[in-house]
């Protein structure tokens, strides 16, 4: 059962809303003001809130304001409930993130099918989607399925590329999205002495050159090369910024899945700026042994050639390798050939964040 906060301080339209809210089979919570609507938010974590806008002690501006700033909060599908009908005010509220505005007297059915239609639209936010070629194809029908984008979802074919081909190189013309279904994929990018620097390691769930579609310049900021034979879905740039830039409930379950890659982008900066070597390395391995899809399966440990580590971490091969023997002499990890496998990660955590055991 779905849960509705109504917020209104007129407690004859508040019980008849309630009411008739919880006729249509509802879970409703209700509060007389908007510093107590804002508690119960917090507690009672409503699937949306419905709230007047003059009150008193707190305005519906002001819950909304409040609401934005809490993490548990920010994402819940907000009505404005008011008699104020004056465009100004209706833009205010639009403005700062409410999704609908009805105006007082109004028609049952109006407001059910406003609270339908947010609901409906906020379960794309929560919906998982498998990372594979399966969920890709149901998150692109699924979220045409809101603005009519019903041909997104068909023609995702699968590609094969073989070890060590380029998907796409920098400088090039950014007119795809790539979505890896399996093997693993390196993006680098190259310096003026022509040594490669390696920006990302992606494995199956992972996608490619979202970032470079949404810039400026049009083109791939860096060169995406295959580390192991990979089957690949290519979407097209139309197809992804119509579907990025038609619904922002859309836009925003995309944007959760790419978020992961700029945070490891940032601390990447950070740790090139901060960090010494030995810690560069153990917070790399770390890292690199959580993403499950980047591990060797069969010996349960990172597989990655020396000279990809080095450049995915910023450092000379012999470097590297003297920083992983001595790891490896201390009994934080084990090496055998490529793979790389951590015997202690709890102290491996501890070089991570001081450079020492």
């Amino acid at each position: 059962m779905k849960k509705i906060l109504l917020i209104e301080d007129n407690q004859d339209i508040r019980e008849n809303t309630a009411d008739l809210l919880k006729l249509a089979n509802y879970d409703v919570a209700t509060a007389k003001n908007g510093i107590i609507g804002v508690k119960i938010a917090r507690q009672f974590e409503p699937d949306i809130i419905i709230c007047d806008i003059i009150m008193p002690k707190l305005d519906g501006y002001g819950v909304l304001f409040l609401l934005s700033k809490n993490t548990k909060t920010s994402g819940i599908p907000f009505i404005f409930l008011t008699a104020k009908s004056e465009k100004d005010d209706m833009r205010k509220g639009m403005n700062m993130g409410a999704d609908d505005y009805i105006t007082k007297p109004f028609e049952e059915m109006e407001l059910l099918n406003a609270v339908g239609s947010r609901l409906k639209k906020n379960d794309l936010l929560k919906k998982e989607f498998t990372t594979n070629l399966k969920g890709i194809k149901t998150f692109f029908s699924d979220a045409s399925s809101f603005e009519e984008l019903k041909n997104l979802s068909k023609g995702r074919k699968l590609i094969k590329y073989r070890k060590k081909t380029d998907i796409y190189m920098e400088g090039d013309l950014a007119y795809k999205l790539y979505f890896i279904q399996s093997g693993k994929v390196k993006t680098c990018k190259m310096a003026d002495s022509g040594k490669e620097f390696i920006t990302g390691m992606f494995g199956s769930g992972d996608f490619l050159g979202a970032m470079s579609l949404l810039g400026e310049s049009g083109v791939y900021g860096e060169s995406a090369i295959v580390n192991e034979d990979a089957e690949i879905c290519a979407i097209s740039k139309d197809d992804f910024t119509k579907l990025i830039f038609s619904n922002k409930m859309v836009s925003n379950a995309f944007i959760k899945l790419l978020s992961d890659n700029l945070v490891e982008r940032e601390d990447q900066l950070m740790r090139l700026a901060y960090c010494s070597v030995r810690q560069r390395i153990a917070k790399k391995l770390i890292e690199l042994s959580s993403k499950t899809n980047l591990n060797n399966d069969a010996l349960k440990g990172v597989n990655v050639t020396r000279e990809d580590l080095a450049g995915l971490i910023g450092i000379a091969k012999e470097t590297l390798c003297r920083t992983l023997s001595q790891l490896k002499d201390d009994r934080l990890i084990l090496m055998e050939k490529r793979n790389i496998t951590i015997l202690d990660k709890m102290q491996l955590t501890r070089v991570a964040d001081s450079g020492y055991l």
